[in-house]
């Protein structure tokens, strides 16, 4: 079998560059001998699996170095993070079975119940059972069955996270596709468009549209994934990805008084002028729910219904209690103008000393107590010294998908006119700056053009 798939590329590679012929060679061998895990992958791809134990996707935390008050030895990410769109993390919210509710009924809950491993060996696992724990079909099979990934409580009372590893799924072997990311990309932060509010479907995102999938542009190499800019995306695997570089240019227009605008707005301010998602979560008031279970109150929008906001940002993350978002300025050389969307949160802190208090949210899970919550993170945490009260966070989530087709995108009235969407005054310019920027004779010609072409 090892020579059969020698020349294939299923792990790491699969890239815009690298697809799969139409049968993954090799298939007949597994139709005939099963599926035994990663070690059936790794007669042709030694060493991926540990490979992929060093990525943000199995640790879910890196060393950031573009974050204010994370020290550069530390490393951070959904694994230990606290913000309010969570509110929790891997280590008080891990996977466990919810105490029964008023209604006698109880289920499981967890933040990493996407991590692609089995629970057994968790986020941040090493070693031959880690090993043999990765879900290689997760990522890697078009016929993988995602009703398979769910908690089951084994005999002995430990939690664990199904997998596919039926010989079906491993014998259909393909490209990521965008329900691959999506399954769990699009559920964070508590339900489906919850945490960012986008699909990439035909009819959001003009790259779904031309039958583009996630890896076109977030090309994988060594099973790192990069990612973007995003002020609240702090973990990574050290690879970046943006517009400008991945496919499109410094000018990307055929119109050179459009071009120059690429010096300081970022492509994302005109071709994505609408998100969705949560824009509000209280954390402190839970919502009791038809099934006798409780969620975070929470306001959210559906896809494309939320505007922007528009800040400076030079790819530096303020990091405060009260505050997560961009810093930067139109004076520091550096920044370009960003859309966000503007998520508000609130949960408890600690009177003694400002910071965030995280939840364990079994106990308000399953009757609506809230304290009750704070007090088991505390306890998982080693935290002894702490008096929790109310408190809202303001977080700037970065606008990087829904692009919009040319037609739809922002155009120059969009900003330029009086009643346009930017805030110049905000932004850092003087009542007299703000006077020429909105003149007509910046936009009337171009406009006018535009008008008579419909």
């Amino acid at each position: 079998m090892k020579k059969v798939l020698a020349l294939t590329l299923l792990f790491g590679g699969l890239t815009a560059s690298f697809g799969f012929a139409k049968e993954h060679p090799g298939k007949e061998e597994i139709l005939k001998n099963g599926y035994k895990g990663p070690a059936t992958c790794e007669e042709c791809h030694p060493g991926k699996a540990k490979e992929f134990l060093g990525t943000v996707h199995w640790t879910h935390a890196s060393k950031v170095d573009h974050v204010d008050g994370i020290k550069p030895d530390e490393e951070v990410g959904m694994k230990n993070r606290i913000y309010t769109m969570c509110n929790g993390n891997d280590i008080v919210n891990n996977l466990k079975e919810v105490q029964p509710n008023a209604k006698g009924k109880t289920k499981f809950t967890g933040c990493n119940t996407c991590h692609p491993g089995d629970h057994a060996s968790d986020v941040g696992s090493t070693g031959p059972a880690a090993e043999a724990a990765v879900d290689c079909l997760l990522c890697h099979s078009t016929k993988y069955d995602f009703s398979k990934r769910k908690p089951i409580k084994q005999k002995d009372g430990k939690v664990i996270i199904g997998q596919d590893r039926s010989v079906e799924a491993a014998a259909n072997l393909g490209r990521p596709t965008n329900k691959t990311c999506m399954t769990c990309h699009e559920a964070a932060g508590g339900g489906v468009l919850i945490k960012r509010g986008f699909a990439m479907t035909a009819d959001a995102d003009v790259h779904a549209a031309k039958k583009m999938v996630c890896i076109d542009c977030h090309v994988v190499k060594n099973h790192k994934i990069p990612t973007g800019f995003d002020p609240n995306n702090w973990a990574h695997d050290g690879v970046r990805v943006s517009c400008v570089g991945a496919c499109h240019t410094e000018k990307p227009h055929k119109d050179a008084d459009i071009n120059k605008h690429s010096a300081k707005i970022a492509c994302q301010t005109c071709h994505i002028p609408k998100t969705g998602g949560a824009i509000a979560k209280d954390f402190t008031k839970w919502e009791k729910l038809d099934n006798g279970f409780w969620e975070p109150s929470t306001l959210k929008k559906e896809v494309n219904e939320t505007t922007p906001v528009y800040a400076w940002y030079n790819l530096t993350v303020a990091n405060r209690p009260e505050f997560i978002g961009p810093k930067g300025s139109r004076t520091d050389g550096k920044s370009k103008i960003y859309p966000f969307k503007v998520f508000q949160g609130k949960a408890y802190f600690n009177k003694k000393n400002g910071e965030l208090l995280s939840m364990d949210f079994a106990p308000p899970m399953a009757n609506g107590d809230t304290l009750a919550g704070v007090a088991s993170a505390a306890k998982i945490m080693g935290i002894k010294n702490y008096e929790p009260v109310p408190g809202w966070q303001t977080i700037y989530f970065g606008s990087n998908h829904q692009v919009v087709s040319k037609g739809k995108a922002l155009f120059c009235s969009s900003c330029h006119a009086p009643n346009g969407i930017l805030n110049f005054k905000e932004l850092g310019y003087s009542n007299e700056e703000i006077l020429k920027l909105t003149t007509p004779d910046l936009y009337f010609e171009k406009v006018l053009k535009k008008q008579e072409d419909w």
